[in-house]
């Protein structure tokens, strides 16, 4: 199978792709993996020609670790890929793929886990979010995620706390500007009623809420006390689309010291259904704003 063969060459990536190293990476593992598939090639095997296990291939494929070169040009080699103007892209794809993201200088303070997800939250052109405990971080004031921040690193340095904050704030730029992403969420009556660093802390959250969900890119849902039991029993949740259709939706799923990322169509087909049904149990927007008002006079 050669490259003329999938879906999307090499070159086509590099004319199209945003320049996310995350999402450059999940490209280039789907190109492998299409590649690889094409030719009936197991996991084993491919791994077996890097001198790698077949799970680090699952891990490629994914997009979920940075690729070496040397690497690529032999599976490349394996999967009947010689002619050089179709391995040059997919070379050139790998090294762009490495390149650290403006994150990279908060590397220190990051989980690996995470570091992923903070590269897919950059590329989404979409994120719909389901949060039962606090505010989102996408729209949490400075104050208010200082105070989130400190519940988990409660031992940390003013410096270190103020960076975690800083890189909270950072990850917001992505509403605003050129291009914005588009972010509907889902919150909880206990996210906007749970005192966290006082009350003038929660009341400048509640008044930013109200001031973000004016920009035409931001949806935000309460969903009310009195709706009793919903669909999301099962906790938090963010779904991510991208504008490359190669890219499936991606379900997140953190946990305290590791992450779940499902991006099975079946999973997130599902995943879809209970946020649509939380969208219609929900506050809609309008009443989510005069639930917010209320709140705040209250």
């Amino acid at each position: 199978m050669s490259a003329e063969r999938v879906e999307r060459t090499g070159s086509d990536i590099l004319r199209h792709s945003p320049g996310s190293p995350t999402v450059l990476r999940i490209l280039l593992g789907t190109q492998l993996r299409r590649l690889r598939t094409g030719m009936g090639i197991s996991r084993e095997d491919a791994g077996y020609s890097i001198r790698a296990s077949h799970a680090k291939i699952s891990r490629l494929e994914l997009g979920q670790v940075s690729f070496k070169e040397r690497d690529v040009a032999d599976l490349l080699t394996l999967y009947g890929v010689t002619a050089e103007e179709e391995r040059a892209p997919l070379l050139e794809l790998a090294k762009q793929a490495n390149a650290p993201g403006w994150w990279h200088k908060y590397g220190d303070l990051l989980p690996g886990w995470f570091e992923v997800y903070i590269g897919l939250e950059g590329a989404a052109s979409t994120i719909r979010t389901y949060e039962n405990q606090f505010v989102p971080g996408l729209l949490q004031t400075p104050a208010y995620a200082r105070a989130v921040i400190e519940l988990a690193h409660e031992h940390a340095s003013p410096a270190e706390l103020e960076r975690r904050v800083q890189l909270r704030t950072a990850r917001q730029r992505r509403l605003t500007g050129d291009n914005p992403l588009k972010l509907w969420a889902v919150i909880d009556e206990a996210s906007v009623r749970r005192v966290l660093g006082g009350p003038e802390v929660v009341r400048g959250q509640i008044e930013h809420l109200l001031e973000i969900t004016e920009h035409s890119n931001v949806t935000l849902q309460i969903m009310p006390f009195d709706r009793g039991g919903h669909a999301a029993a099962g906790g938090p949740f963010s779904i991510l689309r991208f504008p490359e259709p190669e890219l499936p939706d991606v379900v997140y799923m953190e946990q305290l010291t590791s992450a779940l990322y499902l991006d099975k169509v079946a999973d997130s087909e599902h995943y879809m259904k209970v946020m649509d049904r939380l969208s219609v149990q929900a506050e809609q927007p309008r009443e989510t704003r005069r639930f917010l008002e209320r709140l705040l006079n209250s």
